[in-house]
């Protein structure tokens, strides 16, 4: 929560699909990155800086932070659709806007438009100290389009 306020929540089985979903990402495991909050069209993932996921400087390399950003963004659409929906990136872009240090990154991706086909959704990452304090290191914009969830 950037600035402090709380967030709004989704609900008990959107919360349930997401995690579950989430929890299938072996990059977002790999990485170990975790939700941190899920609410209608915005979802927040943390990245706690590790020597593994850095770059040659110390930094958090640019493709965990963008990484990240995907999937946030990816979810935030995500809560918008029923059960029977799933979401695949079509484009996105990032600006790299700060050297990616921190306690933490977090993303956060809120969906701008929602769209039956196709959701356009904002990207943030942010570099975190342990002292709470935050800096913006990325930020995108993403396009999405829904499918249909294979059968079973």
């Amino acid at each position: 929560m950037e600035d402090g306020t709380r967030q709004e929540q989704a609900g008990p089985a959107v919360r349930k699909r997401i995690q579950d979903s989430f929890d299938l990402q072996g990059l977002m495991s790999h990485l170990g990155a975790r939700l941190a909050h899920i609410g209608p069209g915005r979802v927040h993932i943390v990245l706690p800086a590790r020597p593994e996921v850095t770059q040659q400087h110390g930094y958090v390399h640019a493709g965990a932070t963008s990484a990240i950003a995907d999937s946030a963004g990816g979810y935030a659409a995500l809560t918008l659709f029923d059960e029977d929906s799933e979401v695949l990136t079509v484009e996105y872009k990032i600006n790299l806007l700060a050297p990616a240090s921190g306690d933490h990154l977090e993303a956060i991706g809120t969906v701008l438009k929602p769209g039956r086909t196709l959701t356009v959704c904002q990207l943030e990452v942010y570099g975190v100290q342990a002292d709470g304090a935050r800096k913006l290191v990325a930020n995108g914009q993403q396009t999405l389009i829904r499918v249909n969830r294979p059968a079973a």
